[in-house]
């Protein structure tokens, strides 16, 4: 693909993107705008066409190819990726994509099925979590039993398989763009380290969490890799694997254990409201803690908060101070985009 020089690249994109401002540099204090992941991809040579899926992926491919890509998420912010249903306009989308980055492990199946069918054939599709993990360290578990066959798919929400989607999205990034690979090989560095800054974060604060609090009970199935990652135990989810609401018996059983495990408190979803989950905190003594997020990131589309980092840091905070922990060093994290102009 020819490319044109970076200066009209960087003023296509802007246009294109509809931002306010431009994308500063990684040190301006934080304040700067993201151009975000709602671009009108146009098939055009000037730029590379990318098509994502969930916003925590888009978040992640936008920090890595910066400027120098047009990014459409298929699936709307606080949408349900599992149940999301693409429409005609998304296979336009996809049709003019010169790469398709999903997360896989069955995670957006329709959507992947219309990439197949809509995309030009030298056109690509990744997927995030097949490249990620291997099948013997997949997760089944209360929304997502092994006798379904479909893993649990949010490995985005442990930081360390995030770095790892972050260095996919270089490799993959430069293969179909030569030209920039040494900008997204760039950008890649800088978002590591607010990665590792993270994943450090977590390792620091955890011990401040009282190990009898290390337990979580959430709305929505998706902590179970981070869970596994720093030391602490899902006991349960409310919403079960056809995402209908429990049975009596189900919620029943669910008050009990968290009663008899003395569970400080339970994790809706700011997305998704429960008013089941509300009850079984009420019933059971436990605190109910309705502001957790897995696929929406905090702020107005664009914003400076509105990225995968963002989301990240509000939910340690929310989580590690309902649980008797510290947040401190989650209060320090810088959570803006880190891409170059």
């Amino acid at each position: 693909m020819s490319r044109a020089p970076l200066g009209v690249a960087l003023l296509v994109v802007a246009i294109v993107s509809g931002c306010t401002g431009g994308p500063g540099s990684p040190s301006d204090g934080g304040t700067r705008a993201s151009l975000g992941w709602h671009d009108e991809l146009t098939g055009a040579a000037d730029l590379l066409d990318v098509a994502t899926t969930v916003a925590p992926i888009s978040s992640i491919a936008r920090n890595i190819g910066g400027a120098r890509i047009r990014l459409r998420g298929i699936i709307p912010d606080a949408t349900n990726s599992h149940t999301f249903e693409p429409t005609p306009s998304d296979a336009q989308t996809l049709a003019k994509a010169d790469l398709i980055v999903v997360n896989g492990l069955h995670l957006e199946q329709p959507t992947l099925d219309l990439a197949e069918a809509s995309k030009r054939p030298e056109t690509p599709i990744k997927q995030l979590g097949d490249d990620t993990i291997t099948p013997q360290q997949w997760l089944y578990d209360f929304s997502f039993p092994q006798s379904k066959g479909d893993p649990n798919p949010h490995l985005w929400m442990n930081p360390r398989y995030a770095l790892r989607y972050a260095e996919l999205m270089r490799d993959w990034l430069s293969q179909a763009d030569p030209t920039n690979a040494d900008y997204y090989a760039a950008n890649f560095t800088t978002y590591a380290e607010r990665l590792d800054a993270l994943d450090a974060a977590i390792r620091k604060l955890t011990p401040s969490v009282p190990p009898e609090n290390r337990k979580l009970l959430t709305y929505h199935d998706s902590w179970a890799y981070w869970a596994r990652e720093y030391g602490f135990t899902v006991i349960g989810a409310v919403q079960a694997s056809d995402f209908s609401d429990p049975s009596p018996q189900e919620v029943a059983h669910l008050i009990e254990q968290i009663r008899a495990e003395k569970v400080p408190a339970v994790f809706g979803s700011e997305v998704f409201p429960s008013p089941v989950l509300e009850q079984i905190a009420r019933e059971s003594g436990a605190r109910f803690i309705d502001a957790l997020r897995d696929d929406e990131p905090p702020g107005a589309q664009n914003s400076a908060e509105h990225t995968y980092l963002g989301m990240m840091k509000r939910d340690m905070i929310v989580m590690f101070e309902a649980l008797g922990g510290r947040t401190d060093a989650f209060e320090a994290l810088e959570v803006t985009d880190t891409y170059r102009p």
